[in-house]
């Protein structure tokens, strides 16, 4: 059931944005730009102490929005991002003590792994959705090309390290349902409210297309 829910979410669009946020003020505007511009799926990362209001916010005041959260690290964590609403669960790693939480939890988790040993502990828990992280740093989509023979039925979101140059690449791939990454919502931009110029770069990347075989 978990895994019908992030297959569900992901085919929405092509990138997932990772965002990150100075200021509460930018939430929801932020998200009201990407949503509109096609990019419904929104990973709110728990790296400030305003990243789960962020989230209850933008749950709240952003009429289709699908917002999960990111950098989840302790079953705290997972407690309180599904009381702020967040449909969905994403660490750049897991433990034993995470899979537990999450096991727990209603929350569908799309745990990262970085070597073929962190995929089959994963495995062994009966997931079948992995975040790639840090994705460019780990080879490329080569890793996952050659991860898609002795893994079938396992499929990823490769986040790190990615753009809209990269981007297609890993598209291509059978074993990608999408990619996550921070660059239509650039800092400078975000600090400035450029929402429309947010807007047209999410609107590239919910354009991205695979390369062809």
């Amino acid at each position: 059931m978990k895994t019908a829910r992030i297959d569900a979410l992901l085919a929405q669009a092509p990138v997932l944005p990772v965002l990150a946020f100075d200021s509460l003020d930018h939430a929801v505007p932020l998200a009201r730009a990407l949503v509109a511009a096609g990019l419904p799926v929104l990973e709110v990362t728990l790296r400030s102490a305003i990243a789960v209001e962020a989230i209850r916010r933008i749950v709240g005041e952003v009429e289709g929005a699908l917002v999960g959260a990111g950098t989840v690290l302790t079953r705290a964590d997972l407690d309180a991002v599904r009381a702020a609403g967040a449909q969905f669960a994403i660490s750049p790693g897991a433990t034993p003590a995470l899979y537990d939480a999450a096991a727990d939890s209603d929350l569908p988790f799309l745990p990262g792994v970085a070597t073929a040993s962190e995929l089959m502990a994963g495995i062994e828990r009966g997931l079948a959705r992995f975040k790639l992280f840090p994705a460019s740093s780990l080879g490329g989509p080569a890793l996952l090309k050659a991860w898609a023979g002795p893994f079938p039925g396992v499929r990823f979101c490769p986040t790190g390290g990615i753009d809209a140059a990269s981007a297609p690449a890993w598209l291509a791939l059978g074993n990608v349902m999408t990619v996550g990454g921070s660059w239509m919502a650039p800092a400078a931009r975000v600090a400035a409210g450029d929402w429309a110029g947010i807007a047209a770069l999410a609107r590239a990347c919910a354009a991205l297309r695979p390369l062809p075989g």
